[in-house]
């Protein structure tokens, strides 16, 4: 088989966006901000190559989207876009990542039982012709006209011109797990690993009870992480993920002020977690598939303390990315941190956004 030829070769690091609070004007192009792996897709007759974001190829994860891409792409051809994973009618990250997985078996496996999809939203280069020095108008006016025939598993994100209707999108689509919108120049060209354009992500707070921490790689008297649990509908203290971004300094300013609360796992609301020490804990069975073999043990503390942070949105019980520190909450009783305290969005149809047409 000859070797791919295509007028943009990978690798190829995609085009970024800057985070905005709130939907900008004017010459813009918005689409939904979609949750799952950035992709740079190439296609060269029989030969597919899917790029990340860091570079590296992902071809060997996903089987069933190279037989997509060769069934729905043009034969010659380099799409930017995102991969994700449909369960139900919402997207699921989690079950996404679980792709990354160094056993062949298992990926033929999940590529039967949770197969992904593709989103298209940019058009780098067409046959013999390199399209990232043309602008984004026109760039995707040929990426429509590329994907006329596309059909499932392989899409062409919505896309609108109109601000208040991608403001409706932004409030609308995260109930299928969607995470924002993205407005992008029209008169942009492709600046790979660039942040030209802008993306708006949700926002919100919930007060957490400190139910543990993790320290800092620097040392062990350095906070590296601190643990946050809700309280579920049962009276238990769930754990809803983590924050971590702390200066040098207070990291130590925050174990000094933490050790009064160190308690033992008996005492614990996870007291089941004692015989997980030195593992993966407090979800020893989701493991860290980023991390093999790191240690996640943590020290447990009275569940006390009460933090405001702020999150972008749930994934089932958990906060989809970690959370920030906003501020410490000495009035709230931590038996009132409950998950009733938090915005849910109502639910929507994904596969009404993936049919939307521009």
């Amino acid at each position: 088989m000859a070797p791919m030829q295509l007028p943009v070769m990978p690798p190829v690091k995609p085009m970024l966006a800057k985070l905005v609070p709130t939907i900008p004007t004017g010459e813009l192009s918005y689409e939904p901000k979609w949750d799952g792996f950035r992709s740079i897709v190439f296609r060269d007759g029989d030969e597919v190559e899917i790029g990340s974001r860091n570079e590296r190829p992902l071809t060997r994860y996903f089987p069933e989207l190279v037989e997509a891409v060769k069934a729905n792409l043009p034969e010659r051809c380099v799409v930017d876009g995102e991969i994700i994973v449909v369960v139900g009618d919402r997207l699921q990250f989690e079950v996404l990542s679980q792709r990354i997985h160094p056993a062949a078996s298992r990926i033929t496996m999940l590529s039967a039982q949770t197969p992904a999809s593709f989103v298209a939203f940019d058009l780098l280069a067409l046959g013999d012709d390199d399209l990232t020095s043309r602008p984004f108008e026109q760039r995707r006016a040929a990426l429509e006209q590329a994907l006329t025939d596309a059909a499932a598993p392989v899409h062409l994100t919505p896309a609108t011109r109109d601000p208040e209707l991608a403001q409706q999108w932004f409030s609308q689509f995260e109930g299928a797990g969607l995470d924002g919108v993205v407005a992008k120049p029209l008169v942009g060209t492709y600046q790979p690993d660039k942040r030209t354009m802008f993306k708006i992500k949700h926002q919100r707070t919930a007060d957490c009870v400190v139910a543990g921490y993790r320290v800092h790689a620097s040392g062990p008297d350095a906070i590296g992480s601190l643990l946050l649990g809700l309280y579920n509908d049962e009276g238990e203290l769930a754990s809803v993920g983590v924050i971590g971004a702390f200066p040098a300094a207070r990291r130590k300013e925050l174990f000094t002020e933490l050790q009064p609360l160190v308690t033992t796992f008996d005492d614990h609301p996870w007291a089941w977690a004692k015989q997980e020490q030195g593992t993966r804990t407090p979800q020893n069975s989701a493991g860290s598939r980023w991390n093999n073999g790191k240690d996640l043990s943590f020290t447990p503390l009275r569940p006390e303390l009460v933090v405001e942070v702020r999150y972008e949105h749930m994934e089932g019980v958990r906060f989809r990315h970690t959370a920030q520190f906003n501020r410490w909450r000495p009035d709230r009783d931590p038996r009132s941190c409950t998950y009733e305290q938090l915005d849910e969005p109502v639910s929507y149809d994904l596969a009404e956004i993936l049919a939307l047409k521009s």
